[in-house]
């Protein structure tokens, strides 16, 4: 009865994850024969087949979210709020080909990429206009998306490494593929090329208005609301203070540090009991 439930359940998540043809694309993914980008004990395999990168990807968004160009792409161009679970579904498919498909599956994923955001482009509401193929806006993208995946597998991974630089060090060679220039490679780099975009962070209406729905008006079933807003919780948590501020979001450290992290790694266990 109980592995019923769990197998039930699992498979609704992988559904909502992966969408409907995520059987398919996990076959072609993984059994499909060549060279991949990433031989089998990179720690980028390790840690984005972690269920930490949950919590990671939300961070990510929010993240990303403080610069205005970018949000004002995502905004203009992006069908978040119509669609969050397709947005969802077509960026773990991006990572799963790009970590774990053949090389020739990973570039050609990167290069259908490229061509879409040649195609993203307009004004945004301060009135600089901007490219969703400019190099500078990319690597932004990039490098809070390493962060957020690095630091939440850090606090919530279920074997974190000893190896973190050689994590910066794969995604760089991601980067590298879609054309953004000189990548950070080690922790170290990764902070500061970080903190050099902060002068251009900002807390925009469209950033606000997009970190209200993640976190409160995301589509969802009534059975996975609780653990969504544990997922909220954590991802916010795991924000550092200079970015929740211009989003207004709450900086609580002692909660966070007791119930917020108690039941962030009580989701975890409860999503690799359902994901076997």
């Amino acid at each position: 009865m109980l592995e019923a439930v769990r197998r039930k359940l699992s498979r609704g998540l992988f559904g909502m994850v992966v969408g409907p043809e995520g059987e398919e694309h996990a076959q072609r993914i993984h059994g499909s024969p060549g060279p991949r980008l990433f031989a089998d004990d990179r720690p980028i395999r390790h840690v984005h087949a972690d269920n930490a990168m949950f919590i990671g990807g939300l961070r990510a968004l929010l993240l990303q979210s403080l610069h205005p160009l970018a949000m004002a792409a995502v905004a203009q161009h992006s069908d978040y709020k119509t669609d969050p679970w397709g947005r969802l579904q077509r960026t773990s498919l991006f990572i799963g080909v790009t970590t774990y498909g053949t090389a020739e599956d990973a570039r050609a994923a990167v290069a259908r990429l490229a061509r879409i955001h040649t195609h993203i482009h307009g004004v945004a509401p301060d009135g600089r206009r901007y490219r969703a193929d400019d190099p500078h806006l990319l690597a932004w993208v990039h490098v809070a998306e390493v962060d957020s995946f690095l630091r939440c597998h850090q606090r919530y991974g279920e074997k974190p490494l000893d190896d973190y630089d050689g994590y910066v060090a794969d995604m760089a060679v991601l980067a590298e593929e879609m054309g953004i220039p000189d990548p950070p490679r080690t922790v170290a780099e990764l902070e500061a090329r970080l903190d050099s975009y902060r002068a251009e962070l900002k807390g925009t209406a469209q950033a606000r208005e997009a970190a209200w729905f993640l976190l409160f008006k995301a589509p969802l079933p009534l059975l996975a609301r609780g653990p969504y807003a544990i997922l909220a919780a954590t991802a916010v948590a795991s924000l550092p203070v200079w970015a929740r501020m211009p989003l207004r979001l709450p900086y609580l450290p002692i909660a966070e540090a007791t119930g917020v992290r108690f039941a962030g790694h009580a989701l975890m266990r409860g999503l690799r009991w359902v994901t076997g």
